[in-house]
């Protein structure tokens, strides 16, 4: 299976609950954090959820 490294670029201080949810459900918790994740339709639907908050780097 393929996997994504996902870093976190932006802040997620005065987001919405359920984006902080979504980012510390893939680990990222503080900034410039890279995290890799199997690319599954489950990992696929959070990134599109934070999309504006994490970059891919592949």
């Amino acid at each position: 299976m393929a996997e994504f490294k996902i870093k976190l670029i932006k802040s997620h201080i005065g987001k919405p609950p359920k984006q902080k949810a979504v980012l510390n459900g893939m680990g990222l918790n503080k900034l410039n954090k890279i995290v890799v994740l199997q690319d599954t339709p489950e990992i696929r639907g959070m990134i599109r959820k934070v999309s504006h908050l994490v970059k891919i780097e592949e």
